[in-house]
C-alpha cells in the first residue's frame, strides 16, 4: 500500500484523545464488550466489528506488531504525506480522509446526502453516545453520536490473538468496515436491526453489508483525491488486498469461537463466518458498485 507523500492531509474529521482520559466502565455483564447505552429501534445497539474477552494492549498494526510510533495525540500534526516519514500513525489519517472523501462524493451521486462521521482515536477508555466502552470492544461504530472509534492496540491483538497477518492495508479494511457501518446508518439500516444472534440474523446481515461496503471503497481507494486533486493512495498491490481478506476472516464468529472458546456456535453468531465475511468484502471489492451488497433479501450469505 503506498501513500501519496505530496497528498495534503485533513485532521479535521479525525479526534485523537491519546493521553487524555476519557472514562471507563460500563459494560454489560458476560464480558462481550458492549458498552451501555445508545438505543437503536429501542434497544441498546451498538455496532461493533469484534467481540473479544479481556483488554487490549498497545501498540503497532503492521508486519512487526511493535514497529509503530503511538506517542498521544499525534495525529493532529498530520498536514501532509511527509509527515508519514517521521510520524507513523499518520496513516490512519490517510485511510480516513480517503474513506470518507469516497462515500462524501459517492452517496450524493446516488442522490442521499452525506453526513461527516468523526473517527476517534482513544487510548484504554472513552465515552460515547452508546456509553461507556474500554480497549476490549475492538473498534466500532456509534449511531446517536455518528463516529468511528479506534483504540489502536487492536491491531496489535489482530496480528497476535487472532493470527491476522495485519499490515497496512488489513488496518484499512477494518476503519473502512466501520465507516461501512456509518453509511448504513444514513440509510436508516441500523435502526431496523432486531435479530442479534443467529447465522442469518439482522446483525449479521449488518456486518457482512459492512464488508461489501468497506470492499466497495477498495476498488476506488487509489482515484480518491484530496480537495487540491492529489490522489491519497497510489498503489494497493495483491499483497494489500491479501491481507484485507485475511483480516475479514480473522474476526469472523467461528474464527473468534474457535481460538476463545474452543467450539463453534452458529447460534450465537453476530459478525458472519470467516468465509462470508471475505466473500462480502470480495463482492464490493470486485464490483465497485453498492447495488450488490444486499446481504438482506439473499438467502445464500
Amino acid at each position: 500500500m503506498k501513500f501519496n507523500p505530496d497528498a495534503d492531509l485533513d485532521t479535521s474529521g479525525v479526534e485523537d484523545t491519546r493521553g487524555s482520559g476519557g472514562g471507563g466502565g460500563g459494560l454489560l455483564p458476560g464480558g462481550m464488550g458492549i458498552p451501555v447505552g445508545g438505543g437503536i429501534g429501542g434497544i441498546i445497539l451498538l455496532v461493533v466489528i469484534l467481540l473479544l474477552n479481556g483488554t487490549f494492549s498497545g501498540g503497532g498494526g503492521t508486519d512487526e506488531p511493535d514497529a509503530r510510533n503511538t506517542a498521544p495525540g499525534n495525529l493532529s500534526s498530520c498536514e501532509s504525506g511527509k509527515d508519514l516519514a517521521t510520524n507513523k500513525d499518520c496513516r490512519f489519517v490517510f485511510y480516513q480522509n480517503s474513506i470518507e472523501g469516497f462515500w462524501a462524493a459517492e452517496l450524493p451521486r446516488r442522490g442521499k446526502k452525506y453526513t461527516r462521521a468523526p473517527m476517534r482515536v482513544f487510548s484504554s477508555s472513552v465515552n460515547t453516545g452508546c456509553g461507556p466502552a474500554t480497549a476490549a470492544v475492538g473498534p466500532f461504530y456509534c449511531p446517536p453520536d455518528k463516529r468511528v472509534y479506534l483504540e489502536l492496540g487492536f491491531f496489535k491483538t489482530l496480528q497476535t490473538e487472532l493470527g491476522a497477518k495485519g499490515g497496512d492495508f488489513a488496518e484499512a479494511y477494518v476503519v473502512a468496515h466501520e465507516y461501512g457501518h456509518h453509511v448504513q446508518n444514513l440509510y436508516g439500516i441500523l435502526g431496523k436491526i432486531k435479530s442479534r444472534q443467529g447465522p442469518e440474523s439482522d446483525a449479521v446481515r449488518s456486518d457482512l453489508q459492512a464488508d461489501c461496503l468497506a470492499g466497495i471503497w477498495t476498488n476506488h481507494a487509489t482515484t480518491v483525491p484530496t480537495k487540491s486533486g492529489k490522489p491519497l493512495i497510489t498503489e494497493l498491490t495483491e499483497d494489500d488486498i491479501s491481507r484485507g481478506l485475511d483480516a475479514a476472516a480473522s474476526v469472523g464468529d467461528d474464527r473468534i469461537q474457535e481460538k476463545t472458546q474452543g467450539q463453534v456456535n452458529p447460534e450465537s453468531f453476530s459478525h458472519g463466518t470467516a468465509e462470508q465475511r471475505m466473500k462480502w468484502f470480495k463482492t464490493g471489492m470486485d464490483s465497485g458498485d453498492m447495488t450488490t451488497c444486499d446481504t438482506w433479501s439473499t438467502n445464500a450469505l
